[in-house]
């Protein structure tokens, strides 16, 4: 069974074109009735559209398949008071859910990526911090690739505000437990026997993603095919228990290895 990210892993971080092997092998867990969740970061579009747009692409999977973190959003964050940073997709999307937007004295500070943040931003949200809002982050994605350049993701963005505030912060998406639990729950709904040690989670993001998957007693997949060159650019600096139990280059490779193998044996 297997927990699947989107971008860099099923679609390119430079065009949002479908990776090398991966509508293949999301066509061959079709096939083989192999359980699988698409677990995805998302929060430029609605839940809905974004998964329209995957459909669009050529994966075909039910959206019972599908999550992300605005598909949890409601549970975990109160609708009043929020001072949100991201692109103007995701703060159209608040809007859209009923979110009441507040840059006078939020109750939270509700942090994704965007590709502008100017220092006047991390000033303001400091400044709310310290006067006592709480601080959330749509995921905890360790870089951010745009442009063939790659920078600091919403990880990176909570850990310097944590460090210059002293507020700790929570996460609604990956690589949360309660993310996790939840695609779980709905991966329990096409084999009631799933638990997370019988999971494979395959990502780009070694540390956002992966890290948290291993915790949690999951096999850990990690493709060079998004965010890093090679797996010789983190893997190495890692601490040993949160090292991914195997590197790929893409999906193309993992399906030769374990599906194509998998077909064979039926």
């Amino acid at each position: 069974m297997y927990f699947l990210d989107v971008q860099g892993t099923l679609i390119s971080d430079a065009d949002k074109s479908p990776i090398h092997g991966s509508i293949e092998f999301v066509d061959a867990l079709n096939a083989q009735k192999i359980p699988y969740m698409v677990v995805t970061n998302n929060t430029k579009k609605s839940s809905l559209d974004f998964y329209n747009y995957l459909k669009s692409l050529g994966f075909h999977f039910d959206v019972e398949k599908y999550l992300d973190p605005l598909m949890l959003l409601e549970s975990r964050v109160s609708k009043e008071g929020v001072a949100a940073y991201g692109s103007s997709e995701f703060l159209q999307t608040l809007v859209e859910m009923g979110y009441v937007l507040n840059y006078k004295n939020p109750k939270t500070v509700l942090v994704t990526i965007k590709e502008d943040f100017m220092p006047d931003d991390y000033a303001q949200m400091i400044d709310f911090l310290l006067s006592g809002a709480s601080l959330i982050g749509m995921h905890e994605t360790s870089i951010y690739a745009k442009n063939n350049k790659r920078y600091p993701g919403v990880g990176a963005i909570l850990k310097l505000l944590e460090f210059a505030t002293s507020v700790k912060y929570d996460v609604v998406g990956k690589p949360s437990v309660s993310f996790y639990k939840e695609a779980l729950r709905m991966l329990q709904k096409q084999n009631p026997h799933a638990t997370f040690e019988s999971v494979t989670m395959i990502s780009d993001d070694v540390k956002g993603d992966l890290g948290g998957a291993k915790e949690m007693g999951m096999e850990t997949i990690f493709v060079t095919s998004g965010k890093y060159k090679s797996a010789q650019e983190i893997v190495p600096f890692l601490k040993q228990e949160l090292k991914p139990d195997f590197v790929y280059a893409d999906m193309h490779a993992i399906y030769i290895q374990r599906l194509c193998h998998e077909k064979g044996r039926k």
